[in-house]
């Protein structure tokens, strides 16, 4: 027997219900408001531990190309907590509740993946594991509640499962190129752990039914004790010399005298060099805690933005056909911050610096020498890079500035904190950790032959290095520590 919807039409064959689905589908009973808003918790959830695990783990990982992209990871997770956050407040909910743990033994699957042992480990607990289920959990989400009733949380979710999607597809491309067969036998116990734990939890969407294990213990293997984060930065084989302060890029940029055209050779270092602020911000983010959800959001955005800035320095290198590796970027100052400075010290030598570039000789200079260059890919590059620099100015006046009683005071602040880190030049020299090398003749001279052009005698000869200043130019007293 024809339903009532069979022989319904909107005006004129229009399409109807403003293109969300057809009446059929916005006829079908879904899930009730309460249900919705227990499984978009859950989602929450999902993505505030899923950020954590992969900001804390940016500084110790050595990888290049996961510490960038655990940094871009950790921003969107960031960003899809902040969206649910927001829709949960507009369904029925207030107190949220979105601090609470959703189910112990999802605390437990993610305390583990936080807590895993090696790199390997933690591929396969992000993303063969977590990523994975988390998708499916969405999906299910959106095929179950009604799509006409719940538009907002589908909007929501399908954004979500657009960049989860992304993530796994990254993550399922790199897993399978660290992770060899007999690793997989390796990981096979730990990974059925987070099996068990999963489904004790009822699934990362609290879905899965299993009554054999409700009154199951989880088990813990790693998260048996509390994790500690470590703070010490690590780099793979390609960045030799990592305590090399040879070269003064800044003494050479600021120079009037050498040309545009090598001071964009110099800029790119900086940029790449730029690896170092993820790895000190993300110690900063991991170290404090009890913040309004808005600063872990603002902060891992400027991570990753800076994240960004060391892959635009990679690809300007690449793209003038240099081979970066034989520049020595070093990680003399996320090392110094993290060991030596407490969070708000390392927040406030982050914000002195950045109001520093705010001048017409800062970030403008910079995209000003870049279009002076000739080079049309530095103008872009630099033109980014200062769109941010203004962005994380105004997250530094958000949420560093506020804890004193002026701006001046947060400047002089940040600026004792930077002096507090005094030079290491010569301590770390003589403990035979770097000694020094001036690489820059080389890597110059590798740029003008991949233009075919001959290297300028003067700058060729630059030899300034950081002994005794620091980045902004200002002589520092010489540090014991390092």
């Amino acid at each position: 027997m024809p339903t009532p919807l069979a022989g319904y039409a909107p005006y004129k064959n229009l399409p109807p219900l403003a293109g969300l689905c057809t009446l059929e589908e916005a006829a079908k009973p879904g899930l009730s408001v309460e249900e919705c808003v227990r499984r978009l918790k859950r989602f929450h959830y999902c993505f505030k531990r899923l950020h954590q695990i992969l900001t804390a783990r940016i500084t110790a990982e050595p990888i290049y190309e996961l510490k960038t992209a655990f940094a871009h990871h950790a921003y969107l997770c960031a960003e899809h907590a902040t969206a649910l956050r927001t829709r949960i407040g507009e369904m029925r909910e207030p107190p949220l509740g979105l601090e609470e743990v959703p189910h112990p033994a999802l605390e437990a699957y993610f305390d583990e993946i936080l807590a895993s042992r090696t790199t390997e480990e933690l591929l396969a607990g992000v993303y063969w594991y977590a990523i994975q289920e988390l998708y499916s959990a969405i999906e299910e989400y959106s095929e179950a509640t009604n799509p006409l009733t719940d538009a907002p949380s589908r909007r929501v979710l399908r954004f979500a499962l657009l960049e989860v999607g992304d993530m796994s597809d990254w993550g399922y491309r790199a897993t399978e190129a660290l992770v060899d067969q007999e690793k997989r036998k390796e990981l096979r116990g730990w990974l059925n752990i987070l099996d068990e734990l999963a489904t004790h939890a009822k699934g990362l969407g609290g879905t899965r039914r299993d009554p054999a294990l409700q009154n199951h213990e989880p088990p813990r293997r790693y998260s048996a004790a509390p994790y500690a984060y470590d703070p010490i930065p690590r780099r793979d084989e390609r960045f030799a010399d990592p305590w090399n302060q040879g070269v003064n890029a800044e003494a050479f940029l600021y120079d009037e005298t050498k040309p545009a055209r090598a001071k964009a050779l110099m800029m790119l270092y900086k940029r790449l060099r730029e690896i170092d602020v993820p790895e000190m911000m993300a110690s900063i983010i991991t170290r404090t805690p009890g913040k309004p959800w808005g600063y872990y959001r603002d902060m891992s955005r400027q991570l990753w933005d800076e994240a960004r800035h060391a892959m635009m320095g990679e690809v300007g290198f690449v793209a003038l056909g240099v081979d970066w590796t034989k520049a020595r970027i070093t990680f003399n100052w996320s090392y110094r911050l993290n060991t030596e400075c407490t969070p708000d010290e390392a927040h406030g030598v982050l914000f002195f610096i950045e109001q520093g570039l705010m001048p017409r000789t800062g970030k403008r200079y910079e995209f000003e020498v870049a279009q002076e260059s000739g080079i049309p890919l530095m103008a872009t590059l630099q033109d980014f890079d200062w769109a941010d620099e203004v962005l994380h100015a105004q997250i530094g006046r958000s949420w560093y500035v506020p804890k004193f009683a002026s701006l001046k005071e947060a400047l002089d602040y940040g600026d004792a904190a930077w002096s507090k880190v005094l030079s290491n030049w010569a301590t770390v020299k003589e403990r035979g950790l770097t000694q020094h090398e001036n690489w820059w003749p080389a890597v110059y001279a590798m740029a003008c032959a991949a233009e075919g052009a001959q290297p300028d005698p003067a700058v060729l000869a630059f030899a300034e290095s950081y002994e005794g200043k620091r980045a902004d130019l200002k002589t520092v007293g010489e540090g014991l520590s390092g």
